[in-house]
């Protein structure tokens, strides 16, 4: 019961922030503004967050845990591997407006760091064999795919985008 308090008041912070973004500047955002418009007190805001960047990085692990419990099979083969792509940009598709507000306040490289950290992870976890600079290669890729989509207003069809992405890394 207490977690989901806790979910409940983050989310409220995110939506918070988010509407901010949507009609300011979000380097004149402050975190009296964020809490007055989420209904919160400071000192709840820095119970769970230690400064604004951190709303938009729980943002980023929230929005994708759900999808990541839910892909929990190894790929074995281009195709298993063109699901999840198309999964993936579904899901940035479904959070296209955020991904907007955050690349219309120049804090991409949060969005970079969040996808090196998690690709890391994951390739430490699941493919400890492989070279350690793998990760950031995904990351990189799917990071440069995802802006350059999101400034095409994502009208690429989720198919033709993830046979691309996979077809540069897949090898048989």
């Amino acid at each position: 019961m207490e977690y989901q308090a806790e979910g409940y008041t983050k989310f409220y912070i995110v939506q918070a922030l988010f509407k901010l973004m949507g009609e300011y500047d979000y380097h004149g955002i402050t975190v009296t503004d964020i809490t007055r418009k989420a209904g919160v007190g400071r000192a709840t805001f820095y119970r769970y967050f230690k400064r604004k960047e951190d709303v938009l990085v729980y943002y980023l692990d929230h929005s994708t845990r759900d999808f990541i419990f839910s892909q929990r099979f190894f790929p074995r083969c281009r195709e298993d591997y063109i699901d999840i792509v198309k999964n993936v940009f579904s899901r940035f598709r479904e959070n296209m407006a955020q991904f907007r507000l955050i690349r219309q306040a120049r804090l991409e490289y949060i969005y970079l760091d969040y996808l090196n950290k998690s690709f890391t992870a994951m390739f430490s976890r699941e493919y400890p064999e492989k070279n350690d600079y793998t990760p950031f290669i995904y990351a990189g890729m799917l990071f440069n795919v995802s802006m350059a989509w999101l400034d095409g207003n994502c009208v690429e069809p989720v198919d033709k985008l993830a046979e691309a992405l996979v077809d540069a890394i897949y090898f048989k």
